[in-house]
Formats: C-alpha cells, structure tokens, sequence
C-alpha cells in the first residue's frame, strides 16, 4: 500500500474536519518517511504500535474486548523493545505532537479568515470580533454615552510567567514555526513548487525528529525572558494594535483612520519571569535588574525601527501639508538638542519637515538604549508628547489618513509597552519577610549588631533593584509587590517596612503596590478582613489617594484546589470574589482583581473568555487580569490570528461583564443554587480530604506518578518545592502535582471529589438545571469534561500498580467512574465531549498517540523502580531520559498540562 494511503487508513475512522485530516495524514506520512529513512525496522515499529492504540481506542463510548485485547498488545510490543529502539520510537511520537498542534492550528487560523470574510462590511457588528459584539450589547442595554466610559475604563492584564509546565525546548520552537510557516504555504502549490514545499517539510521535520525534546540544562531566569521577547517579536508588537484598529474599523466605519480612534490602549502586559522569586533562589536582585534592561532595550529598537520606518515614508512635504507652529517648535528644540542629528535628518528630509522630525526621534529612541544623556528621552510620555505634535500638525495640514494611520499605530504601540515592554511584577514568600524583618531586629539594617543572614541581605537588595529599575524605566516598569500566603495585613505592612529599611535616604524608596495574594481556602475566607485591616496601613491609604482608590488582590487558583480540591476551590473562590467585590463597593474602592491561573482545569484553567463572563458581579468592573503561563502562553499568542482571536475573546467578555443582563444572570443564580454550592461544597471537600489524610498518602503519590521524574526536567529555572523547611505535600508546588497525575492520566487535581458530591445532592434534573442556567457550575462542569477525556482508566492501573497500596487506587478509580457517570449525565452525552463538534473528534485522534507514550512511560518507570532487577548508572541515566521523552510527548499531546 502506497505510504499516502497507509497514513490515510491508520487515521480512518476518526470523523475532524477534512483539513485536519489531510494535514494530520499529510504529516504521519512524513514522519513514516522520515523513520524509514532512518530505520525501516523503526518504521515497522512504530506503525504496529499506532495500529494497536487506534484498535485500542476503537470504541469511546465502551470498553469492549477486542479493546483490551488491543491494549494488552501495546503493552506487550512496548515491552519487549530495546532501550533505544524505545527511545527512537518516542522520540518520533513526540514529533508528530508537535506536528498534530500544527494541523489543529493552521485550521482554526483557516476556519477564522473564512468566518471573517464572509462577515459584510455593512453589518452593525463584527460577529466574529467578541470586542464589537459586547460593546453593542453595552450599548443597546445602558445607551452609547455609558458604554463608551465603559470602554474607556477597559483594560487587559495578562502577565506571563515562567512556571515550569512548557516541556518544549525553545531548539524546537524555531522547527515548529518554520513547519507551520510550510503548511501555510501549501495551499494552492502544485508541480515543482508542491515537491519544493515537501522537501523542506522533511528537512524540517527530520530535524525535528532528530533532535532530543529535553534541553541539556534548566534555562536561567535571563534566558527565560526570551520567551517574552521572543512573543513580543512575533505576536504582540504588530498584533496588539490590529485589534485596536479591527475595532475603530468597525465602530467609526468610513471614519476609521480619518479622526481621533475611539479604541483606547487597553492591552498591558505584565511579567514575572526574572521577578518573582517565591521558593526560586535563582532569581535575584541582579537577575531582575538584568532582565529588565533586557525588556528594556529590546522595546527601545522595536519602537526605534518602528519610528524610522513610519518617519521615511512622511515624504509629506512643505507645500502639501505645512507643519503647524507645534511641530516647527518641536524641530527647533531637536536643533538645540543636536545639531548633528537634525542636520543628518535634514540632509534626507529637506522640506518634509513632519519626516525629519521623526527621523530625530527615532535617533533619540537609540540613544535612549545607549542611556546618552543629552539626548534620550527620560520618559515614554516625552516620547508620546512629540509623536502627537507631529499627529497634530498632519491631522490640521488634511493629511488626516497619515496622522491617524501610521502615527497613530506608533502612539497606540508606545501606550501599550512604553519603555519597559512589559510590567515586572515581584513576589515573595510572607514568611521570608517576616524573618527579614526579625533577622535586621537583631543585627540591625546595616549589620551593625551582626551578620545579617544571605535571604535578608537579598530581600534588601531586592528593593533597591525595584527603585534602580523605575528610575531607569519608569515607575509602571517595577511597581507591583505581591506576597504569596497573605495571612494577615502585617504582612502588607511588613513589606512597606522592608522597603523603608533597604534605603538611607526616603526619596529613593521606590513607588510600591503592595499586592495581598490569597490562595489557601482559609485565607481566602478571611480575606475582607484582612483587607479591612489592610486599608488602615499609613501607606496603603497614602497609595489609595494617589491612585484614585485602585487596590489590586491576587486569587490563587492552583493551591486553593490543591488544599480543598477543585470542586470546593472553585465555589470557595468564586464566593470570595463575591464578598471581596462587595467590600471594595461599600469602601470606594477601584478593585482589580487578578487571577492566579494555569492551563490546567486543576489551576483554574479552561477558556479565559468563559470564566470572565462567569464572575461575580462587580469583579471585574472592565478590568481583567491573569496569569498566562507554560505551554498556554505559546498556544495562546504563538500564532498572530490566533492571539487576535484570544485577545479580542477575553476582551469582549471583559466588557460584556458589566452589562445589566450579564450582572443579574450571574448575582440571581448564584443567589439561586447557593443550597446546591454549599451541598457540593461540603460533600466533595471531605471526599477529597478523607484521600489527602489518608497515612502514606504522599509516599503513595510520589510513587505512582513521575513526580521525581518531573522535577529533573530542564522546563523552568523553578524549583519544584518551596525552600522554606517544610518537607510533605505542603511544600510541593501546585504545578508539579497537577503536573504528575496529567501524566499518569488520572488527573485527579481536575475532578477528584465532585463525583461523590453529585451522588450526596442525588438530583440529576437539579443539577442538570444549575448546569442550564448557572454560568458558573456550567463552566465548572465542562472544565471538567474536558479533562476527563484525557483520562484512561487502563494507563492509570498501570500507575497506580507502581505503588503498593490497593485502598487508595481503588479510592481514585471508584470516585473516577463515579465522576464520570455523573458528569456525562449531567452534559447529556455518552463519552467526553460528544457534543463538541470539532475538539472532541480531534482529542479523540490524539489519544492513541498518547497512549503510546504514557505505557512506555508507565512501563519505564516501573522498571526504574524495580529494586530486585537494579539498574547500572548508565542504564538509570538512559531509562530516566526515555521517561523525560515521554513526559515531553504526553504534555505535548494532551495541552494544558500544567
């Protein structure tokens, strides 16, 4: 059978739409080629196994015998391979992952621009744009005048971290684009042209092949900053003002690019790669001032080249459009300035004055990087002022299109990233600063009574970084403070203390935002009393008036569901917002709530644009900011159409929030199903606590996932535990234990619990009408289908025998089976994700691959422990790397692992 038709027929039966299935055909025929080049026996290999896990999977709705028979073949080939056959063999199913999320991108990028084009240009609203569809809605329900202070209030907070759940190596990131970039462009190939494309698709994806999934070291927190930059080069630089522009198109019409926009710079990014250092010793007061000047310089050429390039193409001259009175007094100060830029501008730009004068400030932008005193701009808002002179004068010259055009592009770029590129957000530990402060108590802030200990001399240094990085790229580039395990105000008020401690002089104590972090359920029980207390603090109340009452809080989602389970944290979290909101209404306070998620539905994960319109009333308040993180970052804002689509998705929902419609719909069923909350609440928190508490039940988890395992891969400059001297489940991170049961695919972190709460309230038709009517539990409950379609009852027997302790797997598979029937019962469909029409089929076609790795995985570590066959080190350095290859592949077939 020709290599086409084989890759065709292993994919039969598998009903995506037809251009994930020729693409998906396309690229198993390529790494078959690939294979057989490399090893025709490997080749062999691989096909047998894919065979037996599609057989394997034949039937979702039921577990049948021809299935087991299936899967115990896998098992048994993946077996009796030899290590590197083995490690090959994954290494090419890990290949095909990466290439399967190509596929599954290039078609939502393909179905969006048809959608698009298909929308008439006379139309009210773009249906396709969620930022139009919401601000329509906001209008017709509260009229034009409130939706337009609605929109102006509007505000996007992503802020990227550097948590370790990316298990892709930044070597493949490069091979990935170049292979997305050749399937883009294969469409409409033929002849030589198509056989050209092919060649280097093998090229590529035998590269890819060929080289190791897992990176040699762990990045450092510098190198991880590349992950930002390297987005902000492909993505955010020119995406983020397209969707200012896509929305001005659609809201002024003929207008757009004529007159003032209406769309106000909305998107602010924030960071805390190189910046948070809570249980990271590898992120320093040197680190941050690094990666901030990384930030900075970088953002300093992007928007320099961007001026020089906008500035020769304003070959506007003198006759046409007569620079205004502004703009030749702004070319008189460039000429005090520097005779010798403005000379040179002017050599190139004789009577196109509106050309020189941007030519000169992109010269200035450069000496700006270059810190050249005489002649850098001291502030992005120096900057900004000069961009709309020349605006100005091109707008009353009648070169309107230019001035709202191009210019306005630029204008819109600086607001959005000014100097510093992105926001660095620091973080630390509660009790570091408490013993910072009781270390400095004895000794003295200078050591004069002692040696002060190396975590006290850091926290210290680590203010002066904070002030260093605002004196050089502004106030916004450093503000943020948050403290992790918020237990009480003291610890707000321990951090202001600290920063007045670090520094001789009051003048150089930097602008602090203090940021109370809420993530265990007791603490986010008591969190409007904390606040209460908070706001009495000098400092606080001094910061209030100066920010007109704007006080941000941090919710964290991965400990709260670690501490209580997934179902109580999210009611738990979902009522603190609630009380917290109200507080911040009945005190004057602009509140801003940030969401601590991941991509994981254990972290609070899911579609960001869903849990926004699910939010209590007045939460958000036009305002929304999370945490973007691992794996999610990349899938989010890899792709440029796709970003568009995620930023104008949570925008629109953003705004759609404070519509009348959605506020009642939300406060009346909360209101409504607060019986139910509370039912489920309670049932699933004991359900899951009794598991938690059982004796040995940490030794039993560590044995029956790749936790250790996971703690050895290079995906983060994070340690997997905290350093703070506690030594259970308490001191391991929340990432690494959502982390482990993904790859052991149980993913109790998900689901555990809520199964045996659905059996205590007893009521399907009640629970299946909180799931009608209540955004919040409808949310919920399909967060949780989802990750259940990536559990397999099969795999996880195999983890859960590496561990001796038969109760508690059988605790995990009875409330799995248990959750599982509820949950379907209550969505209406017979296996996960039956009713999505395009993502359960396609996570459907995953799932043999995936398999495929998790029972080598399974299989591996079970030899790895097996202490009556010990290996030699060279054998354990090999097994462990096969097992890291796996985890690679497995993070990579099921997304948002972490």
């Amino acid at each position: 059978m020709p290599a086409s038709e084989t890759a065709r027929a292993l994919l039969a039966g598998f009903e995506v739409p037809e251009s994930i299935a020729e693409n998906m055909a396309l690229f198993l025929r390529l790494v078959r080629k690939v294979l057989d080049e490399y090893d025709s026996g490997l080749r062999r290999t691989f096909d047998v196994l894919l065979a037996d896990a599609i057989r394997a999977n034949a039937d979702e709705a039921a577990d049948t015998p021809a299935e087991r028979a299936a899967f115990e073949d896998l098992e048994r080939v993946i077996d009796g391979l030899d290590e590197r056959s083995t490690t090959l063999v994954m290494r090419a199913f890990v290949a095909y992952f990466h290439l399967a999320n190509i596929c599954e991108e290039n078609y939502r990028v393909a179905s969006l621009r048809a959608r698009e084009s298909a929308v008439p240009t006379s139309a009210d609203e773009d249906p396709i744009n969620d930022i139009t569809v919401a601000y329509r809605q906001l209008v017709d329900e509260c009229g034009r005048g409130k939706a337009l202070a609605l929109l102006r209030r509007l505000e996007f907070r992503p802020v990227f971290t550097a948590h370790p759940t990316e298990a892709r190596r930044k070597a493949v990131e490069g091979k990935i684009r170049r292979i997305a970039e050749l399937l883009e462009g294969r469409a409409g190939l033929d002849g030589v042209a198509l056989a050209e494309n092919e060649r280097r698709l093998l090229q590529e994806i035998d590269a890819l092949f060929r080289t190791s999934p897992i990176a040699h070291k762990k990045p450092t927190p510098v190198e991880e900053a590349d992950t930002i930059v390297d987005i902000f080069d492909n993505t955010l630089f020119d995406m983020v003002p397209d969707v200012y522009r896509r929305f001005d198109d659609w809201e002024l019409g003929e207008k757009a690019g004529t007159v003032p926009p209406v769309c106000p710079a909305f998107f602010h990014p924030g960071s805390w790669i190189g910046s948070d250092r809570d249980g990271n010793p590898n992120v320093t007061a040197r680190v941050s001032r690094a990666v901030a000047e990384k930030f900075r310089g970088h953002v300093l050429a992007r928007l320099a080249d961007a001026t020089e390039t906008t500035g020769r193409n304003l070959t506007l001259d003198a006759i046409s459009t007569p620079p205004s009175e502004q703009l030749m007094n702004l070319w008189s100060h460039q000429v005090e300035m520097s005779e010798a830029l403005t000379a040179r501008a002017l050599g190139i730009s004789a009577s196109e004055l509106h050309r020189a004068c941007m030519l000169v400030m992109a010269e200035r932008l450069r000496a700006t990087i270059e810190r050249t005193a005489d002649i850098m701009y001291a502030s992005p808002d120096d900057f900004l002022a000069d961009l709309r002179v020349v605006q100005s004068s091109l707008a009353r010259a009648g070169a309107a299109r230019t001035a709202y055009g191009p210019v306005q592009r630029l204008i819109w770029q600086t607001e959005t990233f000014g100097f510093h590129l992105v926001e660095m957000e620091f973080r630390q530990h509660s009790l570091v600063h408490s013993r910072a402060l009781e270390d400095i108590r004895e000794h003295g802030r200078w050591g004069e009574r002692g040696e002060l200990e190396p975590m006290t001399r850091e926290v210290i240094d680590t203010f002066r970084a904070i002030a260093q990085i605002q004196r050089r790229n502004g106030v916004d580039a450093a503000r943020r403070y948050i403290i992790s395990f918020t237990k009480s105000a003291q610890n707000v008020a321990d951090v202001y203390e600290l920063a007045h401690l670090s520094f001789a002089h009051e003048c150089d104590v930097p602008v602090l935002d203090v940021i109370p972090l809420f993530e265990q359920v007791e603490d986010l029980e008591n969190a409007v009393s904390t606040l209460d207390d908070m706001i009495r603090l000098p400092e606080v109340q001094r910061r209030l008036a100066e920010t007109g009452r704007r006080l941000e809080v941090m919710l964290g989602y991965s400990d709260s569901s670690k501490d209580a389970g997934p179902t109580s944290a999210t009611l738990v979290l979902h009522r603190a917002q609630a009380e917290i909101a109200r507080w911040a209404e009945d005190n004057g306070i602009d509140l801003v709530l940030m969401h601590g998620r991941g991509g994981a539905v254990g972290r609070g994960g899911g579609p960001a644009n869903r849990a926004v319109l699910s939010q209590p009333a007045g939460s958000v308040n036009c305002c929304f900011k999370l945490t973007e993180q691992g794996e999610v970052i990349f899938a989010r804002y890899g792709d440029p159409t796709l970003a568009r689509r995620h930023v104008e998705s949570v925008v629109g929902a953003t705004l759609l929030q404070s519509a009348p419609s959605i506020e009642w719909v939300n406060t009346e069923t909360t209101e409504k199903y607060a019986g139910l909350a509370a039912e489920l609440d309670g049932a699933s928190r004991e359900r899951y606590l009794e598991l938690l508490h059982t004796d040995g039940f940490a030794e039993w988890f560590s044995e029956c996932t790749p936790l250790a395992e996971v703690g050895l891969m290079p995906i983060g400059s994070r340690p997997s535990k905290r350093g703070l001297g506690a030594k259970s489940l308490d001191d391991l991170r929340a990432i690494p234990w959502i982390f482990s049961w993904s790859q052991a695919r149980i993913n109790l972190a998900a689901w555990y619990g809520l199964g045996t709460a659905c059996e205590r309230v007893g009521d399907l038709e009640r629970l299946r009408e909180a799931y009608a009517e209540w955004p919040l539990f409808t949310t919920f409950i399909d967060n949780v289908e989802m990750s259940l379609s990536k559990v397999d009852e099969r795999i996880a027997r195999l983890y859960l025998a590496l561990a001796e302790r038969d109760d508690l797997a059988a605790a995990v598979l009875e409330e799995m089976e248990l959750t599982r029937r509820w949950v379907l019962a209550i969505v209406g469909d017979e296996w996960p994700l039956q009713h999505r029409r395009v993502l359960g089929p396609v996570i459907r076609m995953r799932l043999p691959f995936v398999n495929v790795l998790s029972v080598t995985q399974a299989l591996a570590l079970r030899r790895l422990r097996d202490e009556e066959s010990p290996l030699t080190p060279e054998e354990r350095e090999r097994l462990v790397y096969l097992i890291l290859c796996t985890v690679s592949g497995v993070a990579a077939g099921l997304q948002n692992t972490g």
